[in-house]
C-alpha cells in the first residue's frame, strides 16, 4: 500500500522552513501533497493564486517526483479522506506549537481516522522561522534572502518594493 501524505499550509508564503519539511517528509513517504489551504481565521497577505503559484514554483524546482501541489478549503480532515491520505504532516517549531498542533491532530483524527497527524521538527536553522516574522521583515524593507526562496523573495519585492 502506498502511503501518501499531505503538508498543509496556508503557505503565506512558502519558507526555507517549510522547504526543509517537505524535503525531508518526502524522504519517508511515497507521494506527498503540499496542500495551499484557505483558513477564513486568518488575513493572508498574498491572494490564494499568488500562493498556490509561489508554492507550485519551489515545488517545481525542488524536482522531487513524489512531492505534488494541491488545494483544500474547509475541513482539512475531509479533505485528507476525498484523497486517501495516510498521514498529515505537521512541523513543530517551538513547545508552544504543540499544545494547538496536539488539539488539531485530535481533532483530526475523530474526523478521520484514517490518517496519522506526523510532527516534523524543522533542522536548526529554520527552528526560529515563520511565515509571520518574514513578512514583518518584508514589510519593512528588510532582507529576507535568507529565509525564502528566490520567487517569494520577488513577489515580496513587488508587493513592497524595495530590495530584490
Amino acid at each position: 500500500m502506498k502511503k501518501l501524505a499531505v503538508y498543509p499550509g496556508t503557505f503565506d508564503p512558502i519558507t526555507n522552513g517549510h522547504i526543509d519539511i517537505i524535503v525531508r517528509a518526502s524522504k519517508l513517504f511515497d507521494r506527498i501533497i503540499v496542500s495551499v489551504g484557505e483558513n477564513p481565521q486568518k488575513k493572508p497577505l498574498f491572494t490564494h493564486s499568488e500562493r498556490m503559484g509561489l508554492v507550485e514554483n519551489v515545488v517545481e524546482t525542488l524536482a522531487l517526483d513524489n512531492v505534488d501541489v494541491g488545494y483544500f478549503s474547509g475541513l482539512l480532515a475531509r479533505y485528507a479522506d476525498e484523497i486517501g491520505a495516510t498521514a498529515i504532516i505537521r512541523g513543530l517549531r517551538a513547545v508552544s506549537d504543540f499544545e494547538y498542533e496536539f488539539q488539531m491532530a485530535l481533532a483530526n483524527r475523530k474526523i478521520y481516522p484514517d490518517a496519522e497527524t506526523v510532527f516534523l521538527m524543522p533542522s536548526e536553522p529554520f527552528v526560529y522561522l515563520s511565515s509571520s516574522m518574514v513578512k514583518i521583515i518584508a514589510q519593512n524593507s528588510g532582507d529576507v534572502s535568507i529565509f525564502v526562496p528566490k520567487p517569494v523573495e520577488i513577489a515580496f519585492h513587488k508587493k513592497f518594493g524595495g530590495k530584490k
